[in-house]
């Protein structure tokens, strides 16, 4: 299905989340040995939060981001969107969900004004969304000038000799924890043919670097199979390409 693009892919992507809303913090966990939750830890570290900051958490889920920009900047108040409802619903149980705002928010059409946030970020959603190019733009958008996007995502693995090791994890026990945490095969078969088929670190900071951030840079993670991605918007509006 990675296959999908425009409003056949985000509503392929909606339905799916939908489906493993209940089970997906676990299947996280279970997918990256534990390691997630240190990778969104440099995720908020990265955004350079005001003390006193707007954060827009983007395709939230169920608010890891936002209740770890919470955790590191108690001060700072934060917005957790997504397009999924019953992510949402369970974000919003989570201890600490009461101090953020829950909104539901399409990456491609955001309903917030210019020059908002202070610094936007995401997790696992830049290679869902229909239109990256729109998808960045609309960050551009609403981020304030300084203000800093940073994104975490999975990126496809590096061509040497732990490709095969790579594969048949992403391939065979991905999958196999889908069928047996989250009772959905097909949602982590998703995962590693998304994967596979995004776009390369440094393509995706060409494309940042295209949208108009600077000082765009990226760090690999978990054997170069995630990555993180940071960049801001210029203070000058003229500088934007």
């Amino acid at each position: 299905m990675s296959q999908l693009t425009g409003v056949e892919r985000g509503r392929y992507v909606r339905a799916m989340f939908t489906r493993i809303a209940g089970r997906y913090d676990v299947m996280n966990r279970l997918m990256t040995f534990g390691q997630d939750g240190g990778w969104r830890r440099r995720v908020i570290q990265l955004a350079q939060l005001p003390p006193h900051g707007l954060a827009l958490d983007l395709g939230a889920g169920t608010g890891d981001l936002a209740l770890e920009a919470r955790r590191q900047q108690p001060g700072v108040r934060v917005v957790a969107g997504d397009f999924t409802p019953a992510m949402l619903r369970v974000g919003q149980q989570r201890a600490g969900g009461g101090a953020v705002r829950w909104a539901g928010t399409d990456a491609l059409n955001l309903p917030f004004p210019d020059q908002t946030f202070d610094a936007v970020v995401s997790g696992y959603l830049m290679r869902n969304v229909g239109d990256l190019p729109r998808a960045w733009a609309e960050q551009w958008r609403v981020l304030k000038p300084g203000g800093r996007v940073v994104c975490l995502d999975t990126t496809p693995p590096p061509a040497n000799w732990l490709r095969p090791f790579i594969q048949f994890h992403l391939r065979a026990v991905i999958p196999a924890l889908g069928r047996l945490v989250a009772g959905d095969g097909a949602a982590y078969t998703y995962l590693p043919d998304s994967t596979e088929g995004f776009l390369a670190a440094e393509a995706l900071a060409e494309r940042m670097r295209a949208a108009g951030f600077q000082a765009v840079r990226f760090e690999r993670l978990m054997l170069g199979t995630m990555a993180i991605h940071a960049g801001q918007r210029p203070v000058e509006p003229e500088a934007r390409l």
